[in-house]
């Protein structure tokens, strides 16, 4: 049997686009004599469709679509595809997150998804009914049984593993499954793709079956879905891994004898964070309507990683930045900023803020009369630069980047309603430490300095008073970094930190900073994610609260 991965980046809400991408493809895989073909989960509507799942007219559009697909496939080649519909028992929740196989003008096998995320990012039961059973049907002399994403992870030692009461490809294979088809729309963060290979290599091997997995490739706002739809034969040996980050259509045979497993990309980190955040804007972009990208280029790091990232996703002449200099900005840092816009080949114009700080402080002085300066000042200017950038976007039409990443956005080191204005964080979870790792990919990548290296190699400094620098205030940011990685990522106590060789005080103050900046999080830019636990969506702490993890 010829089975077609149909690996495709679909749009939420653009039924009539993704259903035309779908027929595209299938057609595509019928010329190559491909017998069946598999999309990802809910393909149809896009994912993840959130509270949009709540409108009946989008409901409605789901079966609309399916009906379309029937009327319009080519009905030699049997296409599986995802969607959302009616929970048609008494009981439960009122949809399901369904996968349906069309072949010859019509629906020949529903499976309902069993297992429902509602962690990170997930919370699909807040929308949707377990599947109640599972079953195999046939095609061309072949019994085969489909899984949605979430179903297969329940096969994994791996971080993500949720005990469940049910166990969907071992229900499968015992229905007699000779074949599995899993459906995902698993979203990327660094170290996934091992995680997902584990889990397909599993299936083969306890159950000798030989599956199919195929996983959404694109971005839907934080999301970013990095594809790597697999073939896994029934000694769950890995066949066929697809291209990361873009779409593809690939053809396997699961009849072909296979003596070796094939040889599996590399997975490079920083290669899979510049592709992911790439994708990420230009998706963004694409889906949400906008032509060009701005932000504000200060001569740091920061600003001009998010720069050229931007300028490859959307080429140099889209993107626009703005030097903005007050009286504590360095030469240098001008110099800077002027050499990384002529490397990268992106307009940068300088205005600077100095007349509108000048008239804010005189504004204030009667007010302030007696006030020693502090970071009231400090965030004066930031808030100016923030008020300059958003009005540009409203007079030019465009995206106004922000250029904050994880470790001061953790901690606070950021000012709102200034430069934590804008609509997309495109570096917000990358570490610092992994803000100068991947701007040395970057440069090593293209085999010249398109970041200047005075910049990667500079002491990192706002700027806002003289002499500034990040360390004054902060760990270095190795320390800082590592107890972030650990309260964040894992999960782990102050006690816990100490234990594993950081000074107490030092973790008190990290703790403290992360807990008290929850409000400003709150009114951030959406956040790119690339890592297991991104602020967002996937981290709900409440604001007002006891840092009860300071205590004793």
């Amino acid at each position: 049997m010829i089975i077609a991965l149909g690996q495709i980046n679909t749009k939420i809400a653009d039924f009539n686009g993704n259903c035309e991408k779908i027929i595209f493809q299938s057609r595509k895989a019928l010329k190559q004599h491909a017998e069946i073909i598999v999309f990802p989960e809910l393909c149809v509507c896009g994912y993840p469709p959130l509270d949009l799942l709540t409108y009946p007219s989008f409901v409605e559009q789901n079966r609309k679509s399916i009906q379309y697909l029937c009327e319009h496939l080519p009905g030699e080649i049997a296409v599986v595809v995802g969607y959302v519909d009616a929970n048609t028992r008494p009981m439960g929740k009122a949809l399901e997150n369904l996968a349906v196989v069309i072949y010859q003008g019509q629906v020949i096998h529903r499976q309902a998804k069993s297992l429902l995320p509602t962690y990170d990012v997930f919370d699909e039961s807040r929308y949707f009914e377990p599947a109640s059973q599972r079953k195999t049907f046939s095609l061309g002399g072949r019994r085969i049984g489909v899984a949605i994403c979430e179903d297969i992870w329940v096969n994994s030692g791996g971080e993500l593993t949720r005990e469940y009461p049910v166990n969907p490809a071992r229900e499968l294979a015992e229905d007699h499954a000779e074949l599995l088809l899993v459906l995902s729309a698993s979203p990327f963060h660094t170290g996934k793709m091992q995680q997902r290979i584990s889990l397909m290599e599993e299936i083969g091997k306890s159950f000798r079956i030989p599956s199919v997995y195929v996983n959404a490739v694109g971005a839907n706002d934080s999301l970013i879905f990095d594809g790597r739809s697999m073939a896994i034969d029934a000694r769950g040996r890995i066949l066929h891994v697809c291209e990361p980050f873009q779409e593809e259509l690939y053809l396997c045979s699961i009849d072909e004898a296979f003596p070796d497993s094939a040889v599996l990309p590399e997975e490079s980190v920083y290669k899979d964070l510049k592709d992911a955040l790439v994708l990420g804007i230009r998706d963004y972009l694409a889906k949400s309507g906008f032509q060009r990208v701005h932000l504000g280029i200060s001569g740091g790091i920061d600003s001009a990683l998010t720069a050229a990232i931007a300028v490859e996703a959307v080429g140099p002449d889209r993107v626009h930045g703005y030097a903005m200099p007050s009286r504590y900005s360095s030469s240098h840092s001008l110099e800077d900023a002027r050499k990384l816009s002529e490397h990268l080949g992106f307009t940068c114009e300088e205005i600077s803020i100095e007349p509108m700080f000048t008239a804010a402080l005189e504004s204030l002085s009667e007010s302030f009369r007696g006030l020693e300066e502090d970071v009231t000042e400090e965030n004066i200017q930031a808030r100016i630069r923030g008020l300059l950038l958003m009005a540009w976007s409203n007079k030019k039409h465009s995206l106004l980047l922000t250029t904050g990443n994880k470790s001061e956005i953790a901690v606070g080191y950021c000012t709102l309603y200034g430069d934590m204005n804008g609509s997309l964080a495109v570096i917000g979870d990358l570490f610092k430490t992994e803000v100068f790792g991947l701007s040395r990919y970057i440069n090593s990548e293209a085999g010249i300095p398109l970041i200047p290296e005075r910049i990667i190699t500079k002491p990192p400094s706002a700027e806002l008073r003289p002499g500034q620098l990040d360390q004054d205030s902060l760990p270095s940011y190795n320390i800082l970094d590592e107890i972030l990685r650990m309260h964040l990522h894992d999960c782990r106590s102050l006690q816990d930190i100490e234990q594993a060789g950081y000074d107490r005080d030092v973790i008190r103050q990290v703790i403290r900073l992360v807990e008290r900046s929850e409000y400003k999080r709150r009114q951030a830019a959406m956040v790119l994610k690339v890592s297991p636990k991104a602020f967002g969506a996937g981290r709900r702490i409440p604001m007002a609260r006891s840092l009860y993890e300071l205590e004793g």
